[in-house]
Formats: C-alpha cells, structure tokens, sequence
C-alpha cells in the first residue's frame, strides 16, 4: 500500500495548479466547535425521531407524528417559514401494531415474521395449513389452485442456502478503497443489459400489474396469508411494500416475511411430507383521513441584499420502512440535516439557506420531486401506465420546463447512506463543481474526510434535483453496516447509530451549506437538455408616450 504522502505527491503532480475556492477558516472552527463539542443536539434530535416517534412510513400516524415534531422544533430553533408543504395525494396510510406467528404443529414453536405494508391483519388470532403452491406468474398457475385455498397459509419460494458466518458486518472504507472510488466509471447503457429484470420496461409492467391480478385471486380464495423467506440471514428480515395503497384497490391477503432460518425449517418439513400448521395474530390499520403527505420546510433568511433572494438547500428523507425505528435510513440524515440548520441558524449567511425533510422517499423520491416539480420545474407526469414503473425505467415523458426560481438556486446538500462518516462527495459528473468541492473539505481531512468523486450516485432525494439541471450533491460515507444489518430490517434502531459519525457529518455538511451560502457566484451547473423550455422573462411595460 502506497503511503499518503506519496499518493498527495502523486495527485498534485498529475493534477494543473489551479486557485483555491475561498474557504472561511473562521467560520469553519465556529462550525467545528458547536457540531464536535458538548453543544451538539443531532443524538438528542434521532432519539426523539426513532425511540419516541418509531418507524415513519409515509402516510403512517407516526409519518405525520414526525412532519409536525420537526416543524416545530426547527420553529423554536428561530427558524423562519417553518411548515408543512403538500406534495399531493399519496393513498392510504397503513401501521401495524402486532406481528405474532406460531408453529403449532407438528410442534409449537415461535416464529420471526413480519407484515408487508399495505396488507391487511387477520382481525385475531387464526391458525391455518401451510401449503406450497410453487410459482404463480401466470392465469394458468391460478386455475391450477382455484377452490383449493381457503384458510390455506401460502409458503411462497423454496429454502435458501444460508451464508457463512462472516466476521465482516461493519465496514469502513480504506484509502485504496476511496481512491478506487474517485476514479471516474464509464457509464454502462440504460437498462443494464438483456433480460426482464432490468432491460425490458414491458416485461417488468407486465409483472407489476400481475400482482394486481394475484391479489385479487388470492383474496377472492379467502387464503389466510402468504409467507416469503427474508434475503437475509441471522433472523434480520428486510422489508418493504406489498398489498395496494390505492382506496378501492383489492390489497390482498396479509403478506409476511419470515426469518430465513424459520423460513427453512417450515421448508424441510413439507419437503418431508409433514404437514405444517401455522397461528398468525397480526394487527394493522388502514387510515384515509388524509390522502395527502407532507414535506417539512423552514429556512434561515439570508442577509445580503443583493443575493437573500437565492437558494441553498439541504435535506434528507425522513418517512422510512415500518420493521423497526428507521434510524440508520433515514433517521440519520434527517437529524444531520436539522443539526446543520441549528448550527447555521445565528451565522448570518448571505443566501437563504432552506431546509428540506422529504416523505414518500422510499416509495420513488416522491416528496422531493414534487417539491423540486412545484418549485422550479420539471418533466410532465409520465402517462398513467408507466408510472408504476421505477424511475429508471419510465421514458422521458417531454421536455423540462423550468420555473423562475430555477435560476436563483444554488445548491443541495443531501444525506442518506446510513450512520456512516463522511468521507467526501460525489460531484455527480459536474466537473466544475470538484475544484469548489475538494477546497471545502480540506479543513476537514483530519475527520477523514479527503475525496470528491465524478461519480454519480443515486437511490436518493438528490437526483430530484439534479434531474432539472440543480446541483445536487450526495455525501460519501463509509458504509457501516449500512448493507449488512440496517437498510429496511429489524434491526435498524438507534443502537446502531455511531455518536461521533454522526457529529461529524454535521459539521462537514454545515460547512458545505454556508459555503455554498456565502459564495460570490452560484454554483456551477452541467448543461441543460437542448430542449429544456425556460421561463419568460415578464415584459418590460412600453414607454409612456410624452
């Protein structure tokens, strides 16, 4: 492994001398001191969103717990404009209370399993034979089973192999490793390659509206639940969606997911010809008292007459899965991005500098798009028959038409990879934006943090931005056990939460905020698409004739 002063070497002898972007050491210490010292609140700000609040799945009580939790507490921080902003209807909201299932026979045992969101309970407690229908992908598969399964309790899949042991679950990135990561990637072409998962948009719709169909089947057969085996071993179980949250939609039957290990004992049994009988008590709810969702704004005016007209964002998803307490995804971001507006709050920054708490995120960026649609400008609505389909996959449905405030935004600061540090940024293949980028960290290389890469990254609520030509940065951290325990499982509580992690994202985060904040210029932008349609300027009045 090379040295770092051999690879510094290395870097400023491939690299042309350029001038540093300006960097305010001064602010920056005030910045080090309150968000690294006794001060710091982000602890105290995730205790209350995870411990007290709990899991925020958007549309969830606790989803709107959390939207007017952070409203008011940025309010009493002195924040200016602090509310909740409507993105439009979302559906039903759904929470559950109780997961509880049981083998009862050949032999009584507990069992780790939990619902998707979106299906409905059992109302009490109701036993029922397991059966192994195999695959049910097609109108024929359901003729096969049709008056066969009422009361049935559906083993969906076959047992899986599980993983050795691995030592590895908590990973921190090294210096080969990050160097690695700045290396630029060409690009691969849309769609990744032949073959239905990925490349065929029609065969991936045409599962997805299958699914409407098999709901409706199986409720109609009246079977009790369906149970799928977690992707991950050590009875962690990563979950998310199922049923409908569409009023009027059929949602199905209670769809579960059990711990692989449970998953695999019921699977060997029937292998065996013994005949396994399950008892499920799980309680949740459907709420339509309000078909909307909320995002959390506030902001921090800016101080400068020429630029308090001009934006600087950061923000971070808040609504999470409903497993556990959704610290890590996204709890953590969120209490980072109000530990920088906290921080922020009295230093007078020459922009306005906004605050943004998305909900819907897990289900497509769907707060932070709305709002970037609604405030400066965006893609029309893909038709009705390909918004089911992820975002990757739905053709542009036209142009980009921008709005006024467009061209009086800056830059927006994103976190949401978990408790990780920070160790950079991705520049999202805005060249320009390096240089700016690597002067802002340096005064932060002793926290680790060293590297800005032309890298795109995705998954999150920056890309909302960067989809209209806005900066929009995503921070490199290191991974934690981000992928390995926490990302849509049970285990994602506050206990996994790293203190200092966590302190020093927010003063590597608020740093880039006010810097953005007080630049001279605005942030430099990619280009825009050719036929992005712009805003028109309002006519001068005509000359009053003497």
């Amino acid at each position: 492994m090379r040295s770092v002063a051999a690879l510094l070497l290395l870097s400023l002898a491939a690299s042309p001398l350029r001038a540093d972007e300006k960097v305010d050491y001064a602010a920056v210490q005030k910045i080090r001191d309150e968000a690294l010292g006794p001060n710091s609140q982000v602890m105290e700000t995730l205790r209350q969103l995870t411990d007290v609040i709990g899991p925020r799945l958007t549309g969830s009580p606790q989803m709107k717990a959390a939207n007017e939790w952070t409203r008011k507490q940025l309010e009493d921080w002195g924040l200016a404009n602090a509310h909740l902003e409507s993105w439009g209807p979302f559906g039903r909201g759904w929470s559950f209370d109780r997961s509880m299932v049981t083998m009862v026979s050949p032999q009584g045992a507990p069992l780790i399993a939990m619902p998707k969101a979106w299906t409905p309970g059992t109302n009490g407690a109701q036993r029922g034979k397991v059966i192994r229908p195999g695959r049910l992908e097609s109108d024929a598969d359901l003729e096969k089973w049709k008056g066969k399964l009422e009361g049935a309790i559906l083993l969906i899949g076959d047992a899986r192999e599980l993983k050795a042991p691995d030592a590895n679950l908590f990973h921190r990135y090294d210096l080969d490793e990050l160097n690695k990561l700045s290396l630029f990637e060409i690009p691969r072409p849309r769609g990744g390659g032949p073959g239905p998962a990925l490349g065929d948009p029609q065969a991936f719709a045409r599962r997805f509206a299958f699914q409407k169909t098999l709901r409706e089947f199986l409720a109609k057969e009246k079977v009790l639940a369906t149970i799928e085996a977690s992707g991950l071993d050590a009875a962690m179980i990563r979950i998310g969606g199922g049923g409908s949250r569409e009023k009027g939609e059929e949602p199905g039957p209670l769809a579960l997911v059990m711990a692989a290990e449970h998953f695999n004992r019921i699977a060997r049994l029937m292998d065996k010809k013994v005949d396994v009988e399950l008892e499920i008590d799980v309680k949740a709810r459907f709420h339509d008292d309000d078909p909307n969702q909320y995002n959390t704004i506030a902001e921090i005016p800016g101080t400068d007459p020429l630029k308090k007209n001009e934006i600087v964002m950061v923000g971070a998803h808040l609504d999470s899965w409903h497993p556990a307490t959704g610290a890590t995804d996204n709890a953590a971001g969120s209490a980072v991005a109000m530990e920088v507006v906290r921080i922020l709050k009295d230093m007078k920054p020459r922009r306005t500098i906004r605050i943004g708490l998305w909900s819907g995120e897990e289900q497509g960026l769907l707060g932070s798009a709305a709002y970037v649609r609604e405030h400066f400008g965006g893609r029309p609505l893909p038709p009705p028959d390909a918004r089911g389909l992820p975002a990757f996959m739905r053709p542009p449905a036209g142009p980009i038409t921008l709005k006024p405030d467009q061209a009086v935004f800056s830059a927006y600061f994103n976190l949401d990879n978990g408790t990780g540090k920070v160790r950079g940024v991705y520049a999202q293949q805005n060249a320009a934006a390096v240089p700016i980028l690597e002067s802002w960290i340096k005064p932060f290389a002793d926290l680790g943090v060293t590297h800005v890469t032309m890298r795109n990254t995705g998954g999150t609520d920056h890309l909302s931005f960067d989809a209209v030509g806005l900066p929009g940065f995503q921070m490199i951290q290191d991974e934690a056990d981000y992928d390995t325990r926490t990302h849509h499982t049970n285990l994602d509580t506050y206990d996994r939460i790293q203190r200092e992690d966590m302190m020093q994202a927010s003063a590597v985060m608020a740093s880039l905020v006010l810097h953005a904040a007080n630049r001279d210029e605005l942030f430099p932008r990619k280009p825009l698409p050719k036929d992005t349609i712009f805003p028109t300027p309002p006519s001068s009045p005509a000359p009053k004739k003497k």
